[in-house]
């Protein structure tokens, strides 16, 4: 089974991706901790990374997709994956849909956990203040970039999954545990597991 999970940031995404994985036992990726262990790898990427990731920007198209591609043809991942934070442009989901075509598979689930910029911006905060080393994305004067961002590249993506019948909603300002059902719902899984 392949899922991806789309959401703004802080909607919940890497939560809801760690109960799939251990619901289903298959890998939870998210680009978005890849590229952050890539940022404190103190390569010359590494750099390139952190430095974007601290303005709040997303990352080339192009690094993005050969980091998914690389990372979903392992052995873990033959049973299926959970993508969390991918894909975010149009470009990536075109990109996506031909790896996997290639493979001969397809998403079975493309999931939007629905949150309003109040509760993330709360939610966000909150995460910084309960980390010990806040991450630099998570900065209060970084945030609003990060909304607007993922306004301006998700909504088309997210059109496009709409206008195919392929996008799956779900309340993301539920309870953790209810968001997860409601997930399972959606998704046509069962709660017992498989």
């Amino acid at each position: 089974m392949i899922i991806t999970l789309f959401g703004p940031p802080g909607s919940g995404k890497g939560t809801q991706g760690t109960l799939l994985s251990e619901h289903l036992h298959i890998p939870h990726l998210s680009t978005g901790d890849m590229l952050r262990d890539t940022a404190a790898s103190g390569t010359t990427l590494g750099r390139r990374i952190a430095e974007t990731l601290a303005e709040g920007h997303y990352m080339d198209d192009a690094l993005v997709c050969d980091m998914v591609a690389e990372r979903t043809a392992k052995g873990d991942c033959a049973s299926g994956f959970i993508l969390d934070g991918f894909p975010r442009t149009l470009s990536q989901a075109k990109t996506l849909d031909h790896m996997l075509l290639a493979r001969r598979r397809r998403i079975d689930a493309a999931i939007l956990i629905d949150v309003s910029d109040a509760s993330i911006t709360t939610r966000i905060a909150a995460r910084a203040a309960e980390a010990d080393a806040p991450r630099a994305d998570d900065a209060p004067e970084v945030i609003p970039e990060r909304l607007r961002i993922y306004r301006e590249t998700m909504l088309p993506v997210l059109d496009a999954y709409t206008r195919q019948g392929r996008l799956l909603r779900v309340d993301g300002e539920a309870t953790r545990d209810e968001v997860f059902s409601a997930i399972l719902h959606r998704a046509g899984l069962s709660l017992t597991l498989l």
